[in-house]
């Protein structure tokens, strides 16, 4: 039975090893690696908001960067390198991914949607170290670039030699990897005969590229078994068809050994089945004769063993010689006519692959023409001028900001641009004056506050509400002074000088009357239609300051505002909780700070184009 060794991270070997098995190997799990998530900066999250394509290497990319919950665009394009990838991708986003023919980094780059990405915005969501061939085809296609590195691989705690002493041991006949950091892995400090005995193992991989970086391991080219991608149907089918292929050969070596067999078996079993008839005849015969019937029949013996040993010359020499190698013969010619059908079948198969492949590349190449060239003037570009960092992608970014920041007033999505801009220029030297102008910048644009308009608004919309409920300055006449007659006549006749006085008294009052009222001044009366008029000026004002708060008008705001308070002060009572509640909203009104079009100058503009000259 056939041992396979599984080196996959835990947790994602199980399935193949439960094929194997049921295939009839026997399988074991080693992993070799373990899987660390990493915890990204927003600024190296940011870029997945404006993003056009993201590109997920792997499972554990897709799983990284879902356990961060970040934003990210979910209208752009996703990749997946492999089927696995893809599937997960819509298991954990709810987005078809796009997929490759050929599950690797290759194929990936072949598709035609990644041909031409000129300015496109792409975010390439690895583990670090991973994929540098699809990072540095896709800049040279023209494409703005952010990686995002999600997750790292690490060498488990135990010792490479350790390892491979167990395998030893374990007769392990076939070794599967997945990836160039299992490969790091297991060649870490090898002694010579541990090295030896790998050179012996089958090794199967996931991708050409593993299998070339085996072979700078000096491992042979004809241990090295390529499948058609990570996933376990994949790795599965490949290790199950170099299986079938090795017991094709072995068959055919038994089929050769045993052509030979019969002619010396037939010759030594026709010798040993004469000599024991007549073994058993002597032994019979001993008991039953007299010494002249022994005589008799030691000649008769001779006699026998002459003619037998004749009969043996001319039996080995002519007719059942024959026989057996014709026999054999026939046996052979048929199994060589069934080795020689199988051969056919199997070369056909071939050439029909093959053929598929040549088309297929072809198919590539008459496509990506065109690209080709445009990646040939590139990179002579990048070489000629020595520099890595692309100048004319710095220079976009800066004028993506500066049309947010002027066109749309968008002072968060200019604040986004920087930070990813920074993030570009963070891995090249020289660029740290211009760095300390975008990081300035971005923290003038951070500290900027947007207007609240729709919580101003709804308090003004709650100021309209209360108008009714407010209490005029109602009038309240006091009454009369209550005042005695005083020119009431005596009855007395000695009174008569009053009662004259009295008399004239009340014939001037009856042309004059003066009456008194105790208390201060009073107001003017106001009629329902007046008050109505002024309830209805106060919610006009009010409406009026929310029509210049849409239209960010701050003067015409705050002059609605002061007209609608002189107005409550004027005609309602100061001493009621609904008046307070209006008069303390409106202050609160007054003190908001409309800020509609702050001036903002971006030191890195200025920056940005020195440095580029």
């Amino acid at each position: 039975m056939k041992h396979i060794l599984i080196t996959r991270p835990e947790g994602k070997g199980a399935a193949l090893a439960q094929q194997l098995e049921q295939a009839g190997y026997q399988a074991s799990l080693c992993p070799v690696l373990k899987i660390t998530y990493l915890t990204p900066t927003s600024v190296e999250l940011s870029p997945l908001v404006n993003a056009d394509k993201i590109i997920f290497v792997s499972q554990d990319a897709v799983h990284a960067l879902s356990a961060l919950k970040p934003a990210i665009n979910t209208k752009a394009q996703f990749y997946g390198v492999g089927q696995q990838t893809a599937d997960t991708i819509y298991e954990v986003f709810g987005v078809r991914a796009a997929l490759p023919k050929q599950h690797d980094s290759e194929g990936l780059l072949a598709l035609k949607s990644l041909a031409e990405v000129d300015g496109s915005n792409i975010v390439l969501v690895k583990g670090i170290g991973g994929r540098p061939e699809i990072a540095k085809t896709l800049k040279q296609r023209g494409a703005f670039l952010n990686n995002c590195v999600v997750y790292q691989r690490e060498p488990v705690a135990q010792q490479p030699a350790d390892w491979i002493d167990h395998w030893q041991s374990q007769n392990v006949h076939g070794i599967v990897i997945t990836s160039n950091a299992a490969v790091d892995a297991i060649f870490n400090t090898l002694t010579a005969a541990q090295l030896t005995w790998l050179q012996q193992c089958e090794f199967y991989v996931a991708s050409e590229r593993i299998g070339d970086y085996l072979q700078q391991q000096k491992i042979n080219s004809t241990q090295i078994h390529t499948a058609a991608g990570a996933s376990d149907h994949a790795m599965f089918a490949c290790i199950n068809q170099q299986g079938s292929k090795m017991s094709e050969q072995s068959a055919t070596s038994k089929v050769e050994k045993a052509a030979a067999q019969p002619i010396a078996n037939n010759t030594f079993n026709t010798a040993k089945n004469d000599t024991a008839k007549a073994n058993n005849q002597t032994q019979n015969n001993t008991h039953k004769v007299s010494k002249v019937g022994s005589l008799a029949l030691v000649i008769s013996l001779l006699v026998a063993s002459g003619v037998g040993y004749e009969f043996y010359q001319k039996l080995n020499a002519g007719k059942v010689q024959n026989l057996a190698i014709n026999a054999l013969t026939e046996q052979n010619k048929i199994l060589q006519q069934e080795l020689q059908a199988l051969k056919s079948e199997q070369l056909s198969l071939q050439q029909a692959l093959q053929n598929s492949e040549e088309q297929i590349a072809m198919a590539l190449n008459e496509n990506s023409v065109k690209n080709q060239q445009a990646l040939k003037a590139a990179l002579q570009k990048v070489q000629q001028s020595g520099n890595t960092l692309n100048p004319q992608e710095v220079t976009s970014l800066q004028r993506m900001a500066e049309f947010k920041l002027w066109a749309e007033q968008d002072y968060q999505g200019t604040s986004a641009v920087l930070k990813r801009l920074d993030s570009l220029l963070s891995d090249h030297s020289g660029t740290l004056e211009l760095r300390q102008a975008i990081t300035q910048d971005i923290q003038t644009l951070d500290n900027i506050k947007p207007v609240a308009t729709e919580a101003i608004y709804l308090q003004l919309n709650s100021v309209i509400k209360r108008i009714d409920d407010l209490v005029f300055n109602a009038v309240n006449l006091p009454e009369e002074a209550s005042i005695s007659d005083e020119n009431v006549l005596s009855e007395d006749v000695s009174d008569w000088q009053q009662n004259i006085l009295n008399s004239w008294n009340k014939i001037v009052d009856s042309f004059i009357t003066i009456r008194h009222h105790e208390g201060v001044l009073i107001e003017p009366l106001l009629t329902d239609r007046e008050r109505h008029l002024i309830n209805q000026r106060i919610k006009l004002n009010i409406t009026q300051a929310q029509d210049a708060l849409m239209s960010k008008q701050a003067s015409i705001y705050f002059s609605a505002l002061n007209d609608t308070k002189r107005l409550v002060n004027e005609y309602f009572k100061q001493d009621d909780n609904a008046t307070k509640v209006v008069l303390q909203t409106l202050v609160n009104l007054e003190k908001e700070s409309l800020n509609f079009n702050p001036e903002v100058t971006l030191q890195s503009t200025q920056k940005v184009k020195e440095w580029a000259q």
